[in-house]
């Protein structure tokens, strides 16, 4: 029988693949790669490829520095955009210790970890993402504004655009590396895209977000252009997020559908809303990681702040959209609270773990919010009980450090890089003079 390592063995040679990167990512997620030549690929997949762990923020101590890269030869793709002649091709790698066993301080394990949780449950869990981000014009001189590359807006239609042939480009390098688009279109900011990637199960999807902004930005940058996945770039316009679609699977059927329930949705669907719901403060940092993030999620323009569900609502942080009540296949629910510079292993292991809180716990679900929520006034988002998420990273990393299932899912290492790395942010922040600051101050007192 071949093994996996064959065929991607065997399209290195037929394709004359030159170089191999081998990607893997940060606790933060900024994608890392090393190139090996098609000749050491034999002892990639038998014994893994050494790298010094310790120049990587986060993912061992100065004293443990060797660590193992392992690809997995599922995830060989060629890379379009560095052309045919002398091709590079990449894979997904897998973070081993020195004597072989996965390294806790990976995220792409912690993903895998939290996926073997469900599955000794006999659940599957799938994700859509709809990743947003701008595409402006070259980074303009310090202290200049931004310069978005169009000024169109939601689902507009921009004759002979640049946004457009970008998209195209996108897609076709996605599809090239069996990276499957739904939809694509201009979001509401001026530069604003967003490119939706097909349904699969959650590590597919986390490895496929990395390839995206990749892809993304080596397109950009081929076009003249910068592509950003920042939170909230422009103060007047809307942020970026993620919003995510999720279900689980149970024996091959939708655990999330029910017949004739309301919404379609089942007991096990509304169970884990509930945990999205009671968790979400506590992993709103990991969904959320940057300071920048909750400009975002307290910009108003449909970003949720206050932790809500919902059936129409845009506001409410899950939502659950229509589904076609002959297809089962269809009932889901919607997260709408993370960004586009999360983590994915990271943030799919959270929510994940927060909703099979709720299954497992069997909390119940409160009442859904049908008003939006930025219209109400405090005191009637109180009267319905309605939290909200942290307004701040400070308000989330101390509701996260609070966490014990958080510090379960992420694992102790991650878990206390992530808090010391994002209290360090914060604290850069806080120590800034900002140009509003002077604007407002400096000439009053």
């Amino acid at each position: 029988m071949e093994r996996p390592q064959d065929a991607v063995l065997r399209t290195v040679e037929e394709r004359d693949i030159r170089f191999v990167r081998l990607w893997f990512s940060d606790i933060l997620g900024t994608l890392k790669s090393v190139a090996i030549s098609p000749a050491d690929l034999e002892i990639a997949f038998s014994e893994g490829i050494g790298i010094d762990g310790s120049a990587i923020e986060g993912l061992t101590r100065a004293y443990e520095s060797d660590m193992l890269l392992r690809p997995d030869p599922a995830t060989f793709q060629i890379m379009p955009w560095r052309g045919e002649a002398d091709g590079t091709a990449r894979m997904m790698c897998d973070i081993l210790t020195p004597d072989g066993e996965p390294a806790a301080s990976d995220p792409r394990r912690v993903l895998k970890d939290a996926l073997a949780r469900a599955e000794a449950q006999g659940l599957e869990f799938f994700t859509h993402p709809e990743i947003e981000f701008y595409l402006m014009q070259q980074p303009p001189a310090p202290g200049e504004p931004l310069r978005p590359v169009d000024q169109a807006g939601y689902f507009d239609h921009v004759h002979r655009a640049a946004g457009q042939d970008f998209r195209r480009t996108v897609i076709q390098h996605l599809e090239s590396m069996n990276i499957l688009v739904e939809y694509s279109h201009h979001e509401n900011g001026p530069g604003q895209n967003e490119i939706d990637l097909r349904y699969a199960d959650a590590l597919t999807t986390a490895d496929n977000i990395l390839t995206f902004r990749t892809v993304v930005k080596e397109v950009a940058l081929s076009m003249g252009q910068v592509a950003t996945f920042m939170p909230k770039p422009m103060i007047e316009h809307p942020g970026s997020g993620m919003h995510t679609h999720l279900s689980l699977f149970q024996g091959g059927r939708n655990a999330f559908h029910e017949p004739g329930a309301e919404y379609g949705l089942s007991r096990m669907g509304r169970q884990f809303i509930a945990g999205l719901l009671r968790h979400a403060p506590e992993y709103c940092a990991v969904t959320n990681q940057f300071v920048n993030s909750y400009k975002r999620l307290w910009g108003a323009q449909e970003a949720p702040s206050y932790v809500t569900w919902g059936h129409n609502n845009r506001s409410a942080l899950v939502r659950v959209p229509y589904h076609k009540p002959t297809k089962g296949t269809s009932s889901r629910i919607e997260f709408r609270g993370a960004d586009s510079a999360a983590n994915p292993y990271l943030a799919f292991a959270a929510l994940l773990a927060a909703g099979l809180a709720g299954v497992e716990g069997e909390y119940d679900l409160p009442e859904g919010a049908e008003d939006t929520v930025w219209e109400l006034t405090e005191r009637e988002r109180q009267a319905l009980g309605y939290e909200p998420l942290p307004s701040d990273l400070f308000r989330a990393l101390e509701r996260f450090e609070e966490s014990e299932l958080m510090a379960a899912t992420l694992g102790e290492q991650v878990f206390e890089f992530f808090l010391r790395d994002k209290r360090a942010e914060w604290h850069r922040y806080r120590e800034q003079v900002t140009e509003v600051e002077i604007a407002s101050t400096f000439s009053r007192i």
